[in-house]
């Protein structure tokens, strides 16, 4: 069974970036808006900045405290969305439950929402409109199995987990390469069997140890998104990986960490630059 990386995949996405960004001789600009500071936002925070430096741009973070007023954060992130020097805006998910998510949603600017959040670039994404950002981490996946030659059209793709902000997501992106898509989830009867339908099976539940060996198929690619703290404290996914490692009917597993979370933060840089180049074309 193949371990497939996630570095190799985000290190092209950015060379290829830098260069498209040297192309354009544009240098974006990335407004982080965070609020509390769970570990989980500060991890991704950090890979965040660290792939903004790579590519040249530029970053800043904004926090706010977990009891921020809603008028207070909607001022905020309505100055964000309307400030000329700032070309992407990345808000961290779950909103805490003191704000109202549907009305922050519907004012961040969908031309600077990186991470399709906003009603318009769902609705784009669910329509086959390219011209919407999909959220990252489900754009993420696809760039995964184009770098490791996987295409999709006619493959049977089962998806755990159905998020908006992945795995929903993730099943149209599916769907508009031409896979045949059925999402699943923990409440599903008999998980494992729909499991072993798939030819890329993708963990996204956000419980650790959902998907076991007794969920693959023999050859499939296993692409797990899972973000969890085992007792040890140290990160792990969904995929019991021991067991599916040493059952080795898999083709292939991304691995937590080092799998799917550092080309998140390559396809928010691609994000960034189209959103910077867009308004720019705009203003010509």
């Amino acid at each position: 069974m193949e371990e497939w990386l996630g570095r190799p995949v985000a290190d092209a996405l950015t060379e290829e970036i830098r260069r498209k960004a040297e192309e354009a001789g544009v240098t974006p600009k990335l407004v982080i808006l965070r609020i509390g500071a769970r570990p989980e936002d500060l991890s991704y925070e950090k890979g965040a900045l660290a792939r903004m430096k790579k590519c040249g741009f530029a970053a800043e973070v904004r926090t706010f405290p977990e009891d921020v007023r809603q008028e207070e954060f909607e001022r905020e992130l309505k100055k964000a969305g309307s400030d000329p020097d700032t070309d992407g805006i990345l808000l961290f998910q779950p909103l805490p439950a003191g704000l109202d998510a549907k009305r922050v949603k519907e004012r961040i600017c969908p031309e600077k929402d990186l991470d399709g959040i906003s009603p318009v670039n769902q609705a784009k994404l669910f329509a086959g409109d390219k011209s919407g950002f999909a959220p990252c981490t489900a754009e993420a996946l696809m760039r995964i199995l184009s770098f490791y030659g996987v295409d999709p059209r006619g493959k049977k793709a089962v998806i755990v987990g159905r998020s908006t902000v992945i795995g929903r997501p993730a099943a149209m992106l599916l769907l508009a390469a031409d896979a045949t898509v059925t999402v699943t989830h923990t409440k599903t009867q008999d998980l494992a069997a729909e499991c072993r339908q798939a030819d890329i099976l993708v963990a996204a539940a956000g419980h650790a140890g959902t998907v076991t060996a007794d969920c693959i198929k023999p050859g499939a690619v296993v692409l797990d998104v899972g973000i969890n703290v085992d007792e040890n404290g140290k990160l792990c996914g969904d995929v019991d990986a021991e067991s599916v490692k040493r059952d080795g009917k898999a083709a292939a597993l991304t691995p937590v960490p080092r799998g799917v979370g550092s080309v998140t933060t390559s396809v928010l840089a691609d994000h960034l630059l189209e959103a910077a180049c867009r308004r720019r074309r705009a203003a010509e």
